[in-house]
């Protein structure tokens, strides 16, 4: 067995991000990373605009003692003043509207008074270039609005499209195929034998992948027969699939074909075991370009591993590296003395009642349990050889969030 450290570093750390891009609408653009820097059509704001409601005006004319303005104009947002402020004139303005010529302050509203005759006289002073917005102030023609491998999050959407990019360049997803292998599945409302389950791991390993920016392909389930997974893995490499996923069949039982399927395709296996419990039958590989992650069958072992291996590895060919982050807390029960195995241990954590979370782990953990991972916050780590440890013991953890 090899550990989570060494698993992680072949499967995802020698992951290169994929060459291929895409341009999207922008509202599509959402946690997708940009494939190069994406630079400024045009100036922001195009104009020198007013950043509040009040009058346009020439500073020089709201000095001590102050005197009547004409008001000889309106400058609104989409419908500007066309002519020139002169001395001992003045633009009623609103905010974002363009700064008429001529003017260089805005006096605001507050500040001004108006008189029975329609003029307005200033009551205090205002600085050249007051509460004025100049061109280009945010960005200009240009200028990099967001650099390339940045993934986008609603603001840099946001900047894109004041920078007048109505879709923009992306790396492409990358594609994700699922397979379920074993006679004891059904889909979910299909009838169920007397020796069968309802096969579930593939709709959480799938929303854990699309939530990674993978794209999906789910390849059914596949029968505990060579030719059938066989055909499917064919499949996946005939379509260009980037990770092919298989639930199951990755131990070392008579039934337990994965292995034998991938070694007579010419998969380049990396490693099947893995020194972590739940997921110890985990096996990865190369299948020419395409990653071959193979799952194990129990639903806590098949998701923890997707947690930790197939979301990372998801997100470093889409461009955006992800290493597993670990988190303190504070252990919210005594735990007992670890063996040779890191232990990901389904917990809850309660973070409301101290500065550091306490992590409480559930005192069921066998694997097949999948109404514990689905209550789940956190997978706290015992590290392997981990001495006992009391309540109130600091402690690492994933975040399932």
């Amino acid at each position: 067995m090899i550990s989570v450290e060494e698993a992680f570093a072949r499967i995802v750390g020698r992951a290169e991000p994929l060459a291929e891009t895409e341009t999207v609408p922008l509202r599509q653009a959402f946690g997708r990373v940009l494939a190069r820097d994406l630079v400024a059509n045009r100036t922001q704001p195009g104009f020198p605009a007013s950043a509040m409601d009040g009058y346009a005006v020439r500073a020089a004319d709201c000095a001590a003692p102050f005197r009547d303005l004409r008001v000889i104009g309106e400058s609104a947002a989409g419908r500007s003043f066309d002519g020139t402020i002169a001395a001992g004139e003045c633009v009623r303005i609103f905010t974002g509207a363009p700064v008429p010529k001529g003017a260089d302050a805005i006096l605001i509203q507050e500040n001004a008074e108006r008189t029975e005759t329609g003029t307005i006289r200033p009551t205090s002073a205002v600085d050249t270039g007051r509460h004025i917005r100049r061109a280009g102030a945010d960005f200009a023609s240009g200028d990099v609005l967001v650099s390339g491998a940045s993934r986008f999050s609603a603001g840099r959407i946001a900047l894109a499209a004041s920078g007048g990019h109505p879709s923009v360049e992306v790396v492409r997803r990358p594609r994700v195929a699922i397979l379920a292998t074993g006679d004891e599945l059904v889909l979910p409302g299909e009838p169920i034998g007397p020796s069968q389950i309802v096969a579930s791991n593939t709709f959480g390993i799938a929303a854990i992948a699309e939530r990674a920016g993978a794209e999906l392909f789910d390849y059914g389930i596949a029968r505990d027969d060579e030719g059938a997974i066989g055909a499917l893995v064919d499949r996946a490499a005939a379509e260009d699939i980037d990770i092919l996923v298989t639930i199951g069949g990755a131990s070392v039982g008579d039934h337990d074909l994965v292995g034998e399927v991938f070694a007579s395709r010419g998969v380049a296996l990396d490693f099947w075991k893995v020194a972590m419990r739940p997921g110890k039958p985990l096996m990865a590989g190369r299948l020419g370009a395409m990653h071959v992650l193979g799952l194990p069958g129990n639903p806590a072992s098949s998701m923890v591993t997707a947690t930790l291996f197939l979301k990372p590895l998801v997100q470093a060919l889409g461009g955006v590296p992800n290493p597993i982050v670990y988190r303190e807390g504070v252990l919210g029960a005594e735990m007992a003395a670890n063996d040779e195995r890191a232990d990901y241990i389904r917990a809850t954590l309660d973070e409301a009642s101290a500065v550091t979370p306490i992590v409480n782990p559930f005192g069921r953990q066998d694997s097949s349990l999948l109404s514990v991972f689905a209550a789940a916050d956190a997978l706290l780590l015992r590290p392997p050889h981990a001495p006992a440890a009391q309540r109130g013991d600091l402690c690492r953890y994933i975040a399932l969030s």
